[in-house]
């Protein structure tokens, strides 16, 4: 049972990015228009809104109140609507109808146009929204919601997945808004793997092969890729974990990646990095640390993980920023992380 000052502060964290929605009935929170984040071209960013919407099933679940379901249906929708066309807003992007409007991926929501930060698509927060809308399927029993992820899984694969006839395909890391050419050619660290794991739970859902041609270019890379895996940085580590738990005891791939991810933590706990002062460290990278510690049952980690989230409260930034604060840049991705890593709910195999 969560406690009810877990919910409040989740609560207080979703509220600093998408406003006050605790007056709204039922039937208002059906008609809600998100309001823009402080991050995101017109106010919205993939990875952020996706947090949102696990966030809002969250708090589904743990209230049974039918408005956070709606809040999250509404969300879903405004994103398909900003992210799901170009950037002027006057048309939908190549491949996508109004049908079926993830038909040609959805933006990243980079407020620049072009340049080395500008706007394209990323695999890594393509799979996180499939995720999101797998996950609002289970929690509203709608199938509509896979369908739909099932459909923007297969748009967004041939764009980013190549020489799939090979014996190892390469992936790129960001490709064109319009899905036409690779932006970034190199390989995420862990894009395979979310592919792999993401699209068989989708698969899994609907019940069918949809996408078994998509996860069997996946295993071909993972089975190569995962026994490399390093690194040092908390977000990685944390989006490792998590991705991971998901096949963990089906899969010995899964089961070593684990390890090898929590080995790779203990060395980055053990040089101190998680002693620095705040002005080193980014608080929303180290909350991706504790959300991927929270899907395993490692009691000294999960004491870790609270020390962390307790150390980035006690600099004020969360659950929610100070006024001054609260327009920056960072404030959205920051306060719903922190929230996904206080309360894991939906992110959690078996929540649902």
């Amino acid at each position: 049972m969560t406690s009810t000052i877990v919910i409040t502060h989740l609560q207080r964290a979703m509220r600093a990015v998408y406003g006050d929605f605790s007056h709204l009935s039922t039937i208002q929170a059906s008609s809600w228009i998100p309001p823009a984040a402080a991050e995101g071209h017109r106010g919205r960013y993939l990875w952020t809104d996706a947090f949102g919407v696990l966030n809002f099933l969250t708090l589904y679940k743990e209230t049974r109140e039918q408005r956070y379901l709606s809040l999250a249906a509404r969300l879903i929708a405004t994103v398909h609507d900003i992210l799901g066309r170009t950037r002027d807003g006057v048309s939908r992007l190549p491949g996508a109808t109004e049908a079926n409007p993830v038909g040609g991926g959805l933006r990243i929501g980079k407020e620049e146009d072009t340049g080395r930060d500008g706007d394209g698509q990323y695999h890594h927060y393509l799979t996180l929204w499939m995720f999101a809308l797998n996950r609002m399927s289970l929690a509203s029993q709608d199938q509509v919601y896979n369908h739909l992820a099932i459909a923007l899984a297969q748009a967004i694969h041939p764009a980013f997945v190549h020489d799939r006839e090979a014996s190892r395909p390469r992936m790129y890391w960001k490709v064109s808004m319009d899905l036409s050419k690779p932006l970034v050619s190199s390989e995420g660290n862990l894009d395979p793997i979310d592919g792999y794991v993401v699209y068989t739970l989708l698969q899994r859902t609907d019940g069918s092969d949809a996408l078994q041609a998509e996860i069997d270019d996946y295993r071909k890379i993972l089975h190569t890729k995962w026994r490399y895996y390093v690194s040092d940085d908390p977000l990685d580590l944390g989006m490792t974990l998590w991705t991971a738990h998901w096949l963990q005891g089906e899969e010995e791939w899964a089961d070593a990646l684990v390890t090898k991810a929590f080995s790779c933590l203990s060395s980055v706990w053990d040089d101190g990095y998680f002693q620095l002062a705040s002005r080193h460290r980014l608080a929303f990278r180290e909350f991706g640390t504790c959300l991927g510690i929270q899907c395993h049952e490692d009691t000294t980690w999960q004491e870790r993980a609270r020390s962390i989230v307790a150390f980035w409260e006690g600099q004020g930034q969360v659950p929610e920023p100070p006024a001054q604060q609260s327009g920056g840049k960072l404030t959205p991705i920051t306060c719903v992380m922190y929230a996904a890593a206080l309360c894991p709910g939906a992110f959690r195999k078996g929540y649902f």
